[in-house]
């Protein structure tokens, strides 16, 4: 579709180009060929004055030679300056056909990009929702075919069914999220990361067991929309606690960094292969099973919503890990300046 759409759009470019050289070759040759007539007048009338003495010293000239070589000059001329903007113009066709396809290309591009990223999001969306619907779907005809299914049985298919009604609802948050992440304009406000990690930590380690936060003595307020930068925290240390041994320690480091605010999450673990570390903020993507441990993988959103939230508010958000080693995820974040600062 697009290597069509390419074409069509290098062929509009290259129609706008060469209609505006003809019409410009068609002006230059009509203005040039008529400036050529009136010279070669001018001259033909200074030599066919009776006073005139002939421009070679000796000679007379011949009066009767002079309308017949201003016309042969007049029509050599028009012919060299016509081959002169025919030429020129085969060297727009070319060159601006080549220049139109670049250009074309580069218009498409971006369009092309999008486009194929949401047709693998609705391709990978469709499949997450067929899924829970297929298992639900088997297990209630099973049931229905069963005239002698017991309370018991139809009770566990109902608890199974509500299971895959919940998986459905949180993956339906996560798009609609991801939506408003990516077309919605966020309200900025000076937002306290130490204060966001704080309540986070609370949230997700009730026992104050789990997860240690290294705060700076600078200050890490940033320019940021508070909810964004909750979901984000909340993100990032959800799935540093899911994909660590039980009981482990995880570490929250605030600071500065490069002028930004900087937060950095580290947990323990299996750790992340070089092959899926590239690809873990693509969405829906999820690693080797070893690694997500089954039930614990989720819906591969959680890391690509929090990539667009780093965006949005134009910082960087990185990973570092290794198979068997420990895993930390990089946060910079701009940091926030008073009036009298900016001023």
């Amino acid at each position: 579709m697009f290597k069509s759409a390419t074409l069509r759009l290098t062929g509009w470019y290259l129609l706008i180009l060469l209609s505006i050289s003809v019409i410009f070759s068609i002006t230059i040759y009509n203005i040039v060929t008529s400036e050529v007539g009136d010279r070669l007048r001018q001259l033909q009338v200074q030599y066919e004055h009776p006073d005139m003495q002939s421009p070679i010293e000796g000679l007379q000239p011949r009066y009767d030679r002079y309308s017949d070589l201003r016309i042969a000059q007049r029509q050599e001329a028009d012919k060299n300056i016509l081959f002169a903007l025919i030429y020129v113009n085969f060297l727009i066709l070319f060159g601006g056909g080549a220049i139109s396809y670049w250009l074309a290309r580069r218009t498409l591009h971006d369009i092309e990009v999008v486009h194929e990223a949401q047709s693998r999001f609705t391709s990978d969306a469709s499949h997450e929702l067929r899924t829970p619907l297929a298992a639900m779907k088997a297990e209630l005809e099973v049931a229905l075919r069963d005239k002698k299914i017991s309370k018991d049985d139809m009770r566990e298919i109902l608890e199974s069914n509500l299971e895959e009604v919940e998986k459905l609802s949180r993956l339906s948050q996560m798009l609609l999220q991801l939506s408003k992440t990516e077309y919605s304009k966020l309200e900025m406000s000076q937002v306290s990361l130490k204060n966001i990690t704080d309540e986070v930590s609370q949230r997700l380690d009730k026992n104050g067991t789990r997860i240690k936060i290294n705060h700076s003595t600078l200050t890490t307020d940033i320019t940021a929309n508070q909810a964004s930068i909750e979901e984000l925290v909340m993100i990032l240390t959800d799935n540093a606690i899911k994909y660590s041994p039980e009981k482990s320690l995880i570490t929250m480091t605030l600071s500065k960094r490069a002028g930004k605010a900087c937060f950095e999450i580290t947990n323990t673990g299996t750790g992340i292969s070089p092959a899926d570390l590239p690809h873990i903020f693509d969405r829906f993507y999820r690693a080797d099973s070893s690694r997500t441990g089954g039930q614990k993988s989720g819906y591969g959103l959680g890391l690509s919503l929090a990539k667009k939230i780093v965006e949005i508010h134009h910082g960087e958000l990185s990973a570092s890990s290794a198979l068997n080693h420990a895993t930390t995820f990089t946060v910079l974040l701009p940091v926030f300046k008073s009036k009298e600062a900016r001023s």
